[in-house]
């Protein structure tokens, strides 16, 4: 029996990690693009990559349920619970964070690469465009503390525990 997950796991795996930190970084620095095109294209970008987030995360729910490599659990009692805690509490605000970043795009009526203008939900309304991006950063930086608390668990099951839970999603790895 293998203890390491299969390649394609392991790189939607990874391919979420890099769209997370790429996108929180981006949402963060937006503001910093001068309007116009400079903004209007990292923002573009930003809506694009979470597209691809919301795309990478079903089709990673769906190989997981499907075909993706079963390991027996690392732990067992509270720190098993913990983990798998940890696990569906990441995947619902890694949902949560994308689907109200669309409805963010809708609400805004974001402007995409100076090529279309997605029509507006409800024109003028600032409240609720506030208030929808607010709880869309909320979620990202949610999101990105559970993703600091997951990477720390697996540095410190790999340098303090030594045992194998990091390398069983590290690249490179026999299957």
């Amino acid at each position: 029996m293998t203890n390491v997950y299969d390649k394609k796991t392991i790189a939607l795996h990874w391919l979420s990690a890099l769209l997370i930190i790429g996108l929180w970084c981006a949402g963060q620095s937006i503001d910093w693009f001068p309007k116009g095109t400079p903004r209007v294209w990292i923002r573009s970008l930003h809506i694009l990559f979470g597209t691809l987030l919301a795309i990478t995360i079903v089709y990673r729910l769906w190989w997981r349920a499907t075909a993706g490599t079963k390991l027996p659990p690392a732990a067992t009692g509270w720190q098993q619970t913990v983990a798998k805690s940890t696990h569906h509490v990441l995947y619902l605000v890694i949902i949560s964070t994308v689907l109200l970043g669309l409805f963010n795009t809708w609400v805004r009526g974001d402007n995409l690469f100076d090529l279309f203008r997605l029509p507006e939900f409800d024109p003028g309304n600032k409240d609720l465009r506030q208030e929808v991006e607010d709880l869309h950063g909320l979620a990202a930086n949610i999101l990105l503390a559970i993703t600091a608390f997951h990477a720390a668990a697996g540095l410190a099951h790999h340098f303090i525990l030594k045992d194998s839970v990091l390398s069983r999603m590290l690249p490179g790895k026999k299957s």
